[in-house]
């Protein structure tokens, strides 16, 4: 199976049917704070402008409650979760019959060492750089030694590789890591919450393409 695409921090229904329309698997808005956060109500307006693809909410500091009227209100498909959210927020959301990706966010060799607790409860666990104060979206892009380091240590689960990739770099970094998805946010953007198309589509190709190759 080949690497799968997430375009995330989408604040514009037409950036999201074009993301769906050109081969995104997965597209995510931004509950978090920063220049991409949205309400649900956008969020519900992102999610129908492409109902074929699902849409994950990135939540920080929420809580479950909140997390799941969220959810619900804009109809999302899952969640991924950001900040200090134990296991048993993860375990309760699946329960209520979402997708969740957890963040395993690495700084150092140290940060690997804990991965492992991020599988719990998780249908992906999405590796990223710890950048202060940020959520992601921020264009740091994670080392890849650290992050081939990641996958070997998520062996068997679902991983997500997101920080700094764009249409240049993408095919690079799938062909180190070998990840199962790519998350990409400021990639390929013109400015904030505001998508390139031709990013996009350059994205897009970069990845599918190299993902057919064994």
């Amino acid at each position: 199976m080949g690497v799968e695409v997430k375009i995330c921090g989408l604040t514009r229904p037409e950036d999201a049917a074009f993301a769906a329309a050109a081969g995104a698997s997965y597209l995510g808005v931004v509950f978090a704070g920063g220049p991409r956060e949205v309400t649900a109500e956008r969020a519900e307006q992102v999610r129908r402008a492409a109902p074929e693809v699902p849409l994950l909410g990135v939540f920080g500091g929420q809580s479950f409650d909140d997390i799941l009227r969220i959810c619900e209100a804009a109809g999302l498909h899952g969640a991924q979760l950001h900040g200090a959210h134990a296991t048993r927020t993860a375990r309760r959301l699946k329960a209520a019959g979402l997708c969740v990706w957890r963040v395993a966010r690495i700084a150092g060799p140290t940060d690997l060492e804990r991965i492992g607790e991020s599988v719990d409860a998780s249908d992906v666990v999405l590796v990223e750089p710890q950048v202060p104060h940020s959520t992601g979206g921020s264009g740091v892009s994670l080392d890849l030694a650290l992050a081939r380091e990641a996958r070997a240590r998520l062996a068997g689960h679902p991983m997500a590789l997101a920080g700094g990739l764009r249409p240049e770099t993408v095919a690079a970094a799938v062909a180190l890591v070998r990840p199962d998805i790519v998350d990409v946010s400021s990639g390929v953007e013109r400015r904030p919450g505001v998508k390139d198309r031709n990013k996009i589509a350059r994205f897009l190709e970069a990845t599918l393409g190299h993902s057919s190759i064994s």
